[in-house]
């Protein structure tokens, strides 16, 4: 049997011997392995699991002067909707040998910080940027920005790849559920007014309301604005209540479920709520919400081979869109 490289020591030429080709060739697998053949990146793989091969990183980014780190910049760390988005970059990041680095867009006060300092080349090889109202002023004319893709949110007129959901299609699946289940009055609590996702997720609600009578409640994606919305729909008048309600984040959905029920109102008997983005914990409420489900880990990890792809120098495309899915759950029911 032959002796097993000891782990930590072995060499490039040494899993180059083993396979049976250049070192050099070792060196295009792993840096490279899409332009090699793939009987030849098997060979070479299998001479680095059995000689034990680590690869120096931090040695081949000072070669070819990168950082080895990946910058994604969020507008709020404490929003568990981006947890699993996060976990699926860092997964396929970390397959690749490149560290996810974490930034908050937004500072204690709520106003944005400064993008300039996450762009500088030195700091990252490339940036995934998740929000769609940072101050695009810091990305435009810099000609040694990083790769910069966006995920989830997107900035209008700004020519950078996206990675994002139907947003337009979730509105539709929600307020088609509500109106085939009867409902003829459906209340809107929407996002902030300039931001994308409101304007998509608001196009879709009203193609599928046809001649529905609605209300819209402003909401900013938070529960506070929930709570607010749960105050506004209980002054109104009963007949002018809308029986279904469709809220354009789970946060703001679950604030204003928990609102009605603390003043006695009963869902889904009193008003059906429908939510959107499918955080974890909503399946668990009682009753549990009914939500448009956005694939968290699938936007994270494309959005991390895009950009890998474009610190590689290799064709793109401009918009990947994913589907939305329909989750029905408790929180909806045919009107009183």
């Amino acid at each position: 049997m032959e002796s097993r490289t000891p782990p930590g020591r072995a060499r490039l030429s040494d899993v180059a011997q083993r396979a049976g080709v250049s070192a050099s060739t070792v060196s295009r697998v792993l840096s490279n392995p899409g332009v090699v053949a793939k009987a030849t990146r098997e060979a070479v793989m299998q001479a680095v699991a059995e000689t034990g091969y680590r690869m120096n990183h931090a040695a081949r980014n000072l070669r070819k002067q990168r950082t080895g780190c990946v910058v994604a910049l969020v507008p709020n760390l404490g929003n568990p909707f981006f947890a699993k988005i996060l976990d699926g970059m860092g997964r396929e990041l970390a397959g690749a040998g490149y560290d996810l680095l974490v930034a908050d867009t937004l500072e204690d006060s709520g106003r944005y910080r400064r993008l300039d300092r996450f762009l500088d080349p030195s700091r990252a090889d490339g940036i995934i940027l998740l929000d769609g109202l940072a101050p695009f002023g810091d990305l435009a004319g810099r000609a040694d920005l990083p790769p910069v893709v966006t995920a989830c949110e997107w900035i209008e007129g700004a020519d950078l790849p996206r990675v994002m959901l139907d947003n337009r299609e979730g509105g539709r699946l929600a307020v088609a559920h509500l109106r085939a289940l009867g409902h003829a009055h459906i209340g809107l609590i929407g996002g902030p007014p300039g931001n994308v996702l409101h304007k998509a997720r608001r196009e879709g609600a009203m193609e599928a309301a046809g001649d529905a009578r609605i209300t819209e409640f402003p909401g900013d994606f938070t529960l506070q604005s929930g709570q607010q919305a749960a105050l506004a729909w209980q002054a109104l008048p009963v007949s002018d209540r809308p029986t279904g309600i469709f809220a354009f984040s789970d946060e703001m959905a679950c604030a204003f479920m928990s609102g009605l029920q603390r003043a006695g109102h009963h869902v889904p008997r009193d008003v059906s709520i429908v939510g959107f983005d499918d955080i974890e914990l909503v399946s668990h409420l009682a009753p549990a919400l009914t939500t448009i489900r956005q694939p968290k880990r699938e936007i994270g990890r494309k959005a991390a081979r895009i950009v890998l792809d474009r610190i590689a120098g290799r064709d793109i495309p401009a918009v990947t869109l994913l589907a939305p899915l329909m989750m029905a759950r408790e929180t909806t029911a045919p009107p009183p």
